[in-house]
C-alpha cells in the first residue's frame, strides 16, 4: 500500500514537514520551477505563440529530468497526492506546472496552503486542502509572458545599438528611479550658510537653544557678518523667558514586518543586503534544528501584510504580561499598510511560536540568523505593545526682536520601547526639572556656525526598496533579484549600500527614455502590478492586458531598431590591459565577475589579485580567496570555517 505524497519546492522544507507528518506521509521536493518558457524553439524564439492567444511553449530546465522522474515514480506509488509549495503566485504556478507535467487532475489534485511550517499549521491544512487557483497562476503566467516579451525584445535592441546586457519591466523602472535621483544630486548647486550656535544658563544649568524666525524655523544667515550682528544683539540685550509649555504626547510600534520593512531594517541595523536578508529568512521558514529536529521559526517571509493570526496575538499578549507586566499589553496593529496592493501571503513576518526567544535560537544557529530572528521577534512584540509616552517641553525665549527655543523630552512610560531595546533609535533628552518663567537668563555661548545647504541623497538598499514598495514597482518576492540583476548587468554600482548609476547605467536609461518612455516609467509599471492584481482576483483578462500592451510596445519597438544610433558602450575605467594594452573590462562567468582584457580571444589576459592563491599565513594549509561582504572585497582562508583568518582589500 502507497503511502501519501506531499510535493513542496524545497528539500529543507521537505525534512521540516517531514517531521510533523510521520512515517504515514512522504514529503518530496521538486527542488523549485521544473518547466521554464523555452528559448530553443527557433519559430517562438520567445517561447510564446503570441498569434495564438499568446499561448506559452514550455520545456523541462536542464538538470530536472532526474528530479521530475523520481516525482512521477512518487506519484505513480502514491494513494494520495498533496501539492504543498509556496502560498503566492509563484508557488501556485510551480503546483500547477507539477500537474501537467505529471498527470494529475488540475480540477481536483489536492492543494495545500500554509503560511509556516509548525503542526498545527500543516494539519489544519491537510483538514481543509483546496485545489490549484487558476486566477492566480494566470495572473502569474501574464507576468511572465510580459517579462518575457519586454526582457528578450529590449534586451536585444540595446545589445545592438549600445552594447547594454539586459532590459526589463521592473529592472528597468528602478534603474531610472537611480539614474533621475543622480541627476538631482549632480544638478544641485549647493550654498553656505550661517546659523547661531548657542546656550543660556538658567539656574546653573547650561542649555542648547535655537533662534527661529517668523515661522518658527530655525534662522538662517547668507553672511558672516549677518550672523555676528545679530550675536552682538543676544549679547547687548536681556534674555527674558516667555513661556514654558509641557505637553505630554505618545508614539506607537510599527505592525509587524513586512518583506519591504524586514529588508529595509535589516540593511539599516545589520549591513545585510536584500539577497541575504531573503536567504536567511527562508532559511528561518523552512526550518531550524532546535535539537529536535528542524523547527520553522517564522512565517512566509513574501508579503505586503501586516496581519497576524488570532492565537499568535494572545500568545504574544500573555508573553508581553509575563516578560513586562499587564502595563505593557497593548493592541496588535493588525491594518494594511498598502490596501490595494497587499497580495500573496495573508499574514506579515513573525515568530510562529513566540514561547521560542532570540537566545534559544542563538543556541542553535549561526549568528547572522540570530540577529534576523531577534529583530522579527523583538518587532513582533512591540507590535501588540502600549505606546511610548514622553512629555514634550518647549521653553519660548525672547532677545530684542528675536525668538529663542529650548526643547527637549522625557520618557515617561517606554511601552514598547522596553521589547525594542537595540531595535530602537529615537533618543530622549530631558530638560531638567525646576526652570520657572521667572527664572534669570544669561548668555552662555553664542558663536556663528557656518553650514552648508543638503541636496538630495542617493539611495541606499534600504530607501530603494521603501520607493519601490510605495511607488508599486515589483512585489515583495522581486525586491532582491531586481536589485541583483541591475548590479550584475553593471548598471549601478554600490558601495557601502549607496547606489549610484555607471555610465552605461546612465546611457541605458537615456536610450529607454527616448523610444520607450510610455512603458518604462514608475506609473506605468505600478498599473501593470495593479493589472496583474486584478488577474489574480478573476477582475481582468489576461489575453486583454498582453494584447493592450502590446498594441502599446511593438510599435515603439519598431521606430527605435529603426532611429536608435549605434553606440559604443561606455566602459568602466579599469585600466590596460598590461600584455597589449587595450581597456580592461569586467566580465562573468559561472563563478562569478573577474577582470579581462577587451581583446579577447586575440589576447587572453585575465587580471589575478595579487594575493588571491597564497598560503594562509595562519593555519599553513588553506590559500586565500577573495570573498565580498556588504562592507566590500576580503581575503578569507580557504578553509574557513575551520580557518577563520580574513584580512581586508584596501
Amino acid at each position: 500500500m502507497g503511502k501519501t505524497v506531499v510535493i513542496v519546492e524545497s528539500p529543507h522544507k521537505a525534512k521540516t514537514i517531514q517531521k510533523y507528518l510521520g512515517s504515514d506521509f512522504r514529503v518530496v521536493a521538486s527542488c523549485g520551477h521544473i518547466r521554464e518558457l523555452t528559448t530553443s524553439d527557433r519559430k517562438h524564439w520567445l517561447g510564446i505563440d503570441v498569434e495564438n492567444g499568446f499561448q506559452p511553449i514550455f520545456e523541462t530546465i536542464h538538470g530536472k529530468e532526474k528530479i521530475i522522474s523520481s516525482l512521477k515514480k512518487n506519484v505513480e506509488e502514491a494513494d494520495d497526492v498533496y501539492l504543498a509549495t509556496d502560498p503566492d503566485r509563484e508557488g501556485e504556478a510551480i503546483s500547477w506546472h507539477l500537474c501537467e507535467v505529471l498527470g494529475l487532475d488540475v480540477k481536483t489534485t489536492k492543494r495545500l496552503e500554509f503560511h509556516e511550517i509548525t503542526y498545527s499549521a500543516i494539519h489544519n491544512a491537510l483538514s481543509q486542502p483546496r485545489t490549484i487557483d487558476m486566477q492566480l497562476v494566470s495572473s502569474q503566467e501574464t507576468r511572465r509572458i510580459l517579462d518575457r516579451i519586454i526582457g528578450f525584445e529590449l534586451t536585444k535592441l540595446l545589445k545592438g545599438k549600445i552594447g547594454s546586457k539586459s532590459a526589463g519591466r521592473v529592472q528597468s523602472a528602478v534603474l531610472k528611479i537611480i539614474v533621475d535621483k543622480q541627476k538631482e544630486i549632480d544638478e544641485f548647486v549647493e550654498q553656505k550658510y550661517y546659523l547661531i550656535d548657542g546656550q543660556v544658563k538658567i539656574k546653573k544649568k547650561v542649555l542648547d537653544f535655537k533662534l527661529l524666525d517668523a515661522e518658527n524655523k530655525e534662522l538662517h544667515f547668507e553672511t558672516l557678518a549677518e550672523a555676528n550682528k545679530v550675536i552682538k544683539t543676544l549679547n547687548n540685550n536681556k534674555i527674558v523667558i516667555q513661556s514654558i509649555i509641557k505637553q505630554e504626547k505618545t508614539r506607537a510600534s510599527k505592525p509587524i514586518y513586512t518583506t519591504s520593512t524586514m529588508q529595509q531594517d535589516a540593511s539599516l541595523f545589520f549591513k545585510f543586503n536584500s539577497k541575504k536578508t531573503m536567504k536567511i529568512a527562508q532559511q528561518l521558514y523552512e526550518g531550524i534544528d532546535l535539537g529536535d529536529g528542524p523547527v520553522g521559526l517564522i512565517t512566509y517571509m513574501r508579503t505586503d501584510s501586516v496581519r497576524a493570526n488570532p492565537a499568535f496575538i494572545k500568545k504574544s499578549k500573555d508573553e508581553i504580561a509575563k516578560t513586562y507586566g499587564e502595563d505593557y499589553v497593548g493592541t496588535a496593529k493588525i491594518f494594511n499598510r498598502s490596501s490595494d496592493n497587499v497580495q500573496d501571503a495573508h499574514e506579515g513576518i513573525h515568530p510562529t511560536d513566540i514561547s521560542i526567544t532570540p537566545e534559544i535560537v542563538a543556541s542553535h544557529t549561526d549568528k547572522d540568523s540570530a540577529k534576523l530572528y531577534e529583530m522579527i521577534y523583538r518587532r513582533s512584540l512591540a507590535s501588540m505593545m502600549k505606546d511610548e509616552v514622553y512629555e514634550h517641553v518647549e521653553i519660548s525665549l525672547t532677545c530684542d526682536k528675536y525668538n529663542l527655543l529650548i526643547s527637549g523630552d522625557e520618557r515617561l512610560f517606554n511601552g514598547f520601547v522596553a521589547a525594542l531595546d537595540k531595535f530602537d533609535k529615537v533618543e530622549r533628552n530631558a530638560i531638567e526639572q525646576g526652570i520657572t518663567e521667572n527664572d534669570e537668563v544669561t548668555l552662555s555661548k553664542a558663536s556663528p556656525k557656518e553650514s552648508k545647504t543638503k541636496g538630495p541623497q542617493p539611495y541606499s538598499e534600504a530607501s530603494l526598496i521603501h520607493t519601490m514598495e510605495k511607488d508599486g514597482i515589483g512585489r515583495p518576492s522581486t525586491y532582491a533579484q531586481t536589485l541583483d540583476t541591475i548590479q550584475e548587468r553593471l548598471y549601478v554600482k554600490v558601495s557601502r549600500s549607496i547606489y549610484s548609476p555607471t555610465p552605461q547605467g546612465i546611457m541605458t536609461t537615456k536610450s529607454l527614455d527616448e523610444y520607450f518612455s510610455d512603458i518604462i516609467n514608475v506609473g506605468y509599471t505600478a498599473s501593470m502590478e495593479t493589472t496583474l492584481d486584478k488577474i489574480a482576483q478573476g477582475n481582468a483578462n489576461k489575453i486583454e492586458t498582453l494584447n493592450d500592451f502590446c498594441k502599446l510596445f511593438y510599435p515603439l519597438l519598431a521606430k527605435a531598431m529603426k532611429e536608435m544610433p549605434k553606440e559604443e558602450p561606455i566602459l568602466e575605467d579599469l585600466g590596460n590591459c598590461p600584455n597589449c594594452g587595450r581597456k580592461l573590462i569586467t566580465k562573468k562567468s559561472k563563478f562569478g565577475q573577474f577582470i579581462a582584457c577587451s581583446g579577447y580571444p586575440e589576447c587572453k589576459y585575465i587580471y589575478k589579485d595579487e594575493k588571491e592563491g597564497q598560503v594562509c599565513p595562519l593555519c599553513k594549509k588553506g590559500f586565500l580567496k577573495v570573498k565580498m561582504s556588504a562592507y566590500g572585497k576580503f581575503y578569507a582562508c580557504s578553509n574557513f570555517p575551520r580557518c577563520k583568518y580574513h584580512e581586508s582589500i584596501k
